[in-house]
């Protein structure tokens, strides 16, 4: 018979030390919530801010700027968050991390005094939005190997729950800022990063310490240039395959399209190779050979897709159809879609941190697993809602969401990171957040593509009948008609009216009846006849996200047996080049 080895506890730590792993969730927790809110807040004011550059958003290659806008943040994000993550780990995580918070208020500052109009507005925008993104990345990537070091393994859990709150709670909470603060002043959406900005820049200056040592070491420039034009050629050409090409609806059949995600991919392909031969490579391959490293970024993949994908269509239906039959103008539409999303925030906030405190008792597989799986129940409840829902159900179901969400993310980023060692932590927290922002950035073109492809089955049709039944010419309907679906709706989330401003110039609104006039310009004539074709783009893009929350849960429960608090654990084993790799701890 044979008796467990009696339990020792652990040495207590010094004063000083429990008040450090204070300071630094406190810090991180405030740099990855700003990082995260900007990466949403402009998704929701992006009406107030087309109104505020004076920007036409049905004039031809407009949509261009509207989806850099929105993707470009994303983009960068996804691009450089290894890159940070391997630079900390080779100069010091604080070092970087703290240069990461001067940047990202620096570009705040830039962004909220925008001197242009138009077009060029909207190139000042992008351009500070990403060095912004820079700034965003060097704070990310670095945020959760800094708390890994601060905190005892037995806190690792909640410290790294609460972080990963922070950070898709800003990315939900951005959605109901934007609507305030867009309400008061478009520039407002960007003002908010600045006194917080600076506050915290200077008290991460003073406060935080490197507690891991540092390898030094060099870069591995191929390596990065490889990874950083192939996901770029990729995403970029997700941007332009999103846009009408030569009479299609869509860019896929665009030449350019096929060139950049050719080369994209075979770029991607020789980074593999290359990492595989490197002396110093800038991702650690070996890591993927850690089954909670590996299933737990897979299934944090199709969850990121699916939240992010999902936020964008809730917006456009919300601002575009629902509340405009609803009565409420479209210059209003933006607060109020941020305050009819308040449930999904709530969920998420009310389950994240709770979900943390109990990943580090229960271990990470069931809770992350059950979440995911709530999560694609609740795309199956939105796909059968109606589009003039009653909203009482709709909030149920967007908090359910909420909630799926905040069981989710806590307990997968505790097992990810308790997967490997300590000193892979600034480079594992870079190739967590890859995984997360490429794809929120992939989600908009795979979502939006679908919601197109459901759009263009009748929208003509539709638009064309309508326009026709309130005696509109009908070579000038048909004209309407034709109308790309991206731009129609594009229409639909900035709050215009494609209908009243593709009649005005030709001048037919002016041989219609009064009442014909105030049918064709009024909040309720486009959305009704958008909102059919719309619930078809609905059911494709929502059955699309719960199979991708499903496939997520069978990919978190593949991540290995959890262990708890109480199970036996293992000694760790040795990779290929003696380098001691962790055992999944959940």
């Amino acid at each position: 018979m044979t008796t467990d080895p009696p339990k020792t506890r652990a040495p207590r730590r010094p004063a000083a030390d429990d008040r450090y792993k204070w300071t630094a969730l406190t810090n991180t927790t405030a740099a990855v919530f700003m990082s995260a809110l900007d990466g949403s807040i402009v998704l929701i004011a992006l009406p107030t801010i087309f109104r505020g550059i004076h920007l036409d958003p049905l004039a031809p290659g407009n949509i261009a700027y509207l989806l850099w806008m929105i993707m470009g943040y994303r983009l960068v994000q996804a691009v450089l968050v290894v890159t940070v993550g391997r630079l900390g780990d080779m100069y010091g995580r604080v070092r970087i991390y703290n240069s990461g918070f001067a940047v990202f208020t620096f570009a705040s500052v830039l962004l909220s005094f925008d001197p242009f109009d138009g077009g060029r507005g909207a190139m000042w925008l992008i351009a500070w939005r990403v060095l912004q993104a820079v700034g965003g990345s060097m704070l990310t990537a670095n945020s959760a190997a800094i708390l890994t070091d601060a905190f005892p393994e037995e806190q690792r859990g909640f410290a790294l729950g609460i972080n990963q709150v922070a950070a898709l709670g800003g990315m939900f909470i951005g959605l109901v800022a934007g609507g305030l603060l867009s309400a008061w002043d478009w520039r407002a959406v960007f003002w908010v990063n600045v006194p917080i900005g600076v506050f915290f820049t200077v008290w991460a200056y003073r406060t935080l310490r490197e507690t891991a040592k540092h390898d030094g070491g060099r870069i591995d420039w191929w390596g990065n240039v490889t990874f950083a034009v192939g996901l770029s050629a990729t995403l970029i050409a997700i941007t332009f395959g999103l846009q009408p090409y030569g009479g299609h609806t869509m860019g896929w059949t665009n030449p350019l399209v096929d060139v950049l995600i050719a080369g994209g991919l075979l770029l991607l392909a020789a980074f593999v190779v290359i990492e595989n031969r490197a002396s110093a490579p800038m991702i650690q391959l070996s890591l993927f050979r850690q089954r909670a490293f590996t299933f737990g970024n897979l299934a944090g993949l199709a969850i990121s897709i699916g939240r992010g994908g999902m936020q964008f269509v809730l917006i456009i239906w919300l601002q575009g159809i629902w509340l405009p039959l609803h009565g409420y103008d479209y210059a209003d539409t933006p607060l109020w879609a941020g305050i009819f999303m308040l449930p999904l925030t709530a969920g998420f906030l009310a389950a994240g941190p709770v979900s943390g405190y109990l990943s580090d008792r229960i271990g990470s597989r069931g809770l992350a697993t059950g979440g995911a799986a709530l999560f694609g129940a609740t795309f199956l409840g939105l796909m059968c809602l109606p589009i003039d829902f009653g909203y009482w159900i709709f909030a149920v179901l967007i908090a359910l969401n909420g909630i799926a969400s905040g069981m989710f993310a806590s307990p997968n980023s505790s097992s990810i990171m308790g997967s490997v060692p300590a000193r892979l932590r600034g480079v594992a927290s870079g190739m967590r957040a890859t995984f997360q922002n490429s794809g929120t950035a992939v989600s908009i073109g795979v979502f939006f593509s679908l919601m197109i492809a459901g759009l263009a089955r009748s929208l003509p049709h539709t638009l064309t009948a309508g326009l026709q039944q309130q005696g509109v010419p009908a070579h000038l309907a048909a004209q309407v008609g034709g109308l790309p679906p991206v731009s129609s709706l594009f229409a639909a989330q900035l709050g215009v009216n494609p209908v009243q401003h593709l009649l005005q110039p030709s001048g037919a609104l002016t041989h219609l009846t009064t009442a014909q006039q105030h049918t064709l310009t009024g909040s309720e004539f486009f959305p009704s006849l958008i909102s059919g074709p719309f619930h078809s783009g609905l059911v494709i893009v929502f059955a699309f996200g719960a199979t991708l929350a499903f496939l997520a849960a069978i990919a978190s429960l593949l991540r290995g047996a959890g262990t708890g608090p109480t199970a036996k654990t293992r000694e760790p084993r040795k990779a290929p080049t003696g380098e001691t790799l962790a055992r999944p701890d959940r």
